[in-house]
């Protein structure tokens, strides 16, 4: 199996701004996620950005960045733009690594990669892991997937699935956390791009819903390895360098 992973990073943040480019552990947080990028078995690595600033960063890391414009309403969008300049055949597989993941395990990259590469029939694939606590399951930041037969039925910022008879006490065992990582095939991500967010995803603020809308299905695995903290904040930031630290 071979794919590549695209990073999409943009230097506007409403709650951190600038955020790809804070330092951790002595290092632009973008570097971190090319490093862990690298270290899977990525054919290669591109940072799809909108900043000259970011792409300086990345290059200087001895990674490789390509401009995209700044008008794209999510990362995947982003990562199309990068895709179409690659000449990559419509069934390579393409990794979305977030941007602010800097403690995203590779074996997972390579796990995402493989479950789309075993599923002939999916257009994406994702990954999830069980949610542990009730506090988990409420939060609307805390994007909810529910899957049968290896494929992703739907995501949602509410509570998901709802327990008929008691009510949001009985998530345990059936609840499942989805984690920010997806795999497409080109000719998947062409089709995502072309189409205009749809209301599922303008409801929820979820991309991954436009894929729903136009027909794409999504394979879903339990994800072998978890990613650190995502970063957001400056608290999010300072957890991840005092794990950085620890490493």
């Amino acid at each position: 199996m071979s794919f590549h992973v695209v990073i999409p990073a943009r230097l506007a943040s409403t709650r951190l701004p600038g955020k790809v480019l804070r330092e951790i552990a002595g290092r632009p947080m973008i570097e971190h996620v090319c490093r862990a990028a690298a270290a899977s078995a990525a054919a290669s690595v591109i940072v799809a950005t909108d900043s000259a600033e970011i792409a300086a960063a990345v290059e200087r890391a001895g990674a490789r960045a390509v401009m995209t414009r700044a008008d794209h309403s999510c990362g995947s969008d982003r990562i199309a733009e990068a895709v179409a300049g690659a000449q990559w055949p419509s069934d390579a597989i393409v990794v979305n690594v977030q941007a602010d993941e800097p403690m995203m395990p590779p074996a997972l990259i390579d796990q995402v990669a493989q479950a789309l590469a075993d599923d002939r029939g999916a257009a994406m694939a994702t990954a999830a892991t069980p949610i542990e606590t009730a506090e988990e399951f409420l939060n609307p930041n805390v994007v909810k997937v529910v899957a049968a037969n290896g494929r992703a039925l739907y995501f949602s910022r509410a509570p998901i699935p709802f327990h008929r008879d008691s009510g949001n006490a009985a998530f345990a065992g059936a609840a499942r956390r989805h984690l920010g990582i997806y795999a497409y095939r080109v000719e998947a991500l062409r089709r995502f791009a072309a189409a205009a967010p749809g209301v599922l995803e303008q409801h929820e603020s979820l991309e991954q819903l436009r894929a729903f809308e136009i027909g794409l299905p999504i394979a879903l695995v339990d994800a072998v390895a978890l990613p650190g903290p995502g970063v957001d904040t400056e608290a999010d930031l300072a957890l991840v360098e005092q794990r950085m630290q620890r490493l």
